[in-house]
């Protein structure tokens, strides 16, 4: 049984997801010790929770320390059954991060679909929103033919939670190895300026700001209001037509947070990206270097950020594989992840 330490690195869920997932994958057992240590809130949040149940299910796991604040976790895993699975977190909490969990030993280790139903947060603080999860995660996982459909059925955003969204995923025999280390920069900027159970006016005061802000050179921008049902809750994403997948920012309101602050969320990070000039955004950077070492050949990337979820990443996966992965460069500056 693999021993592991929590508090290390970023120190925060990332770690405990990425156990989960290459548990199942390798079949090797883990006992984490200081779950989410750096956290404010430590141990298994309901999300967190939600994390482990999912990939007790879809695993057969055997599983001690899966309840709520729970600091020590102890998985066992069996084996992974594809089939049809709702997965309710019972708070606004991220459905993005449980599919992360459970995604690729459904894709890797069996030989049938998976259609998964998560029930939660689609728009949410420090989390993937589902906008970027099928707009720039699902296509790079296209490139190694990793295939995930998603739909989202209804939003959920902070507090209230509620929202659906639907995955399928497909049984994949071989994982491709990925070369990206030219920039090939940017000429288009789309967005959606949203809001749900909110006035119309917040969504136009993002899409005006987030345009003042991004308007400069030959970048077109193009961003269109929409009102949803649902809520309450209001978000700006930002899509660049970058290559070889579209990179997608967004910013998320809150309550007395103003609709130009949303907008500026979104902005700096769009802004922040076109300034690295690097293939890779710095969130898929930390995403993608989990199925890469699994792929067959050698991968290399130049990505906008080495951030400290990236780099603690990498170090849980050298405890499950047996594989050279080299970060070159300072954390948080653009650098090269290799695997070899």
């Amino acid at each position: 049984m693999l021993e592991l330490d929590g508090s290390f690195g970023e120190g925060g869920g990332q770690i405990l997801r990425t156990c989960l997932a290459l548990s199942l994958v390798t079949g090797k057992a883990f006992h984490l010790r200081n779950v989410r240590a750096r956290r404010a809130k430590p141990g298994l949040q309901p999300q967190h929770l939600m994390s482990v149940r999912a990939a007790a299910a879809v695993g057969q796991a055997e599983v001690r320390g899966d309840s709520l604040r729970s600091g020590d976790l102890v998985f066992q895993p069996g084996s992974v059954v594809p089939g049809k699975y709702q997965f309710d977190i019972g708070t606004a909490g991220a459905t993005g991060l449980v599919l992360h969990t459970i995604y690729l030993p459904l894709a890797w280790k069996t030989a049938a679909p998976s259609e998964i139903t998560f029930t939660g947060g689609t728009h949410v603080k420090a989390s993937p929103c589902f906008h970027f999860l099928d707009t720039t995660w699902r296509r790079y996982l296209e490139l190694l033919g990793i295939h995930v459909g998603l739909r989202m059925i209804r939003p959920g955003f902070y507090p209230r939670g509620g929202g659906v969204v639907q995955a399928s995923v497909q049984p994949c025999a071989r994982i491709e190895a990925l070369r990206l280390m030219e920039w090939q920069g940017v000429r288009r900027i789309t967005g959606v300026s949203s809001v749900a159970g909110l006035p119309e006016h917040i969504a136009a005061r993002q899409a005006r700001r987030a345009t003042s802000r991004l308007q400069r050179g030959a970048i077109d921008v193009n961003i269109k209001e929409q009102t949803w049902q649902g809520g309450p809750g209001t978000v700006l994403t930002l899509e660049l037509d970058s290559k070889p997948v579209p990179a997608l920012f967004f910013g998320l309101g809150e309550r007395g947070k103003p609709a130009e602050k949303v907008a500026d969320e979104a902005a700096e990070q769009a802004l922040a990206y076109l300034a690295a000039r690097q293939p890779v955004d710095l969130h898929s950077a930390d995403q993608l270097v989990l199925p890469l070492a699994l792929a067959e050949g050698a991968s290399e990337l130049r990505v906008a950020e080495l951030t400290s979820h990236l780099l603690t990443n990498v170090a849980v996966i050298r405890q499950f594989l047996e594989r050279d992965i080299v970060c070159e460069g300072k954390e948080g500056k653009a650098g090269t992840v290799a695997i070899r």
